[in-house]
């Protein structure tokens, strides 16, 4: 089972989407900000981060940052796949989340059959 790391601050969104990712077989761990976010990404040891880039103490992209720049100095072997979350969905949203170290990038609302295979895909999963 994959454990997934979901970083979001909104409760409902958080309950939501743990739920459907509970239900199509993954362990889900979350943070409500993105201080829990840091922390967790190395306590938990999940195997994919989904980030909201929109968090109330630290923005996603920062938090991406500080995860990328502990696993380069922690000696971490594998790059943890992250995919932004967000409801901005301009192109210039999506530079932002791949130059602060996303993998990938699903709009709000989710569609969650396309974030299921690019999760699967990141994963190494066959879907």
């Amino acid at each position: 089972m994959k454990k997934v790391l979901l970083v979001e601050d909104n409760e409902m969104n958080r309950d939501m989407l743990s739920r459907r990712l509970l239900r199509n077989g993954f362990d889900v761990v979350t943070a409500e900000n993105g201080t829990q976010g840091v922390e967790m990404a190395f306590s938990e040891s999940p195997d994919l981060v989904l980030m909201d880039m929109n968090l109330p103490d630290i923005d996603g992209g920062e938090v991406t940052q500080q995860i990328r720049k502990r696993e380069k100095y922690g000696g971490k072997e594998q790059r943890l796949p992250i995919i932004a979350v967000t409801a901005n969905a301009m192109s210039i949203d999506f530079k932002k989340a791949s130059d602060a170290g996303c993998d990938e990038y699903e709009p709000k609302p989710i569609d969650f059959a396309n974030l299921l295979e690019k999760m699967n895909i990141l994963l190494g999963v066959d879907s």
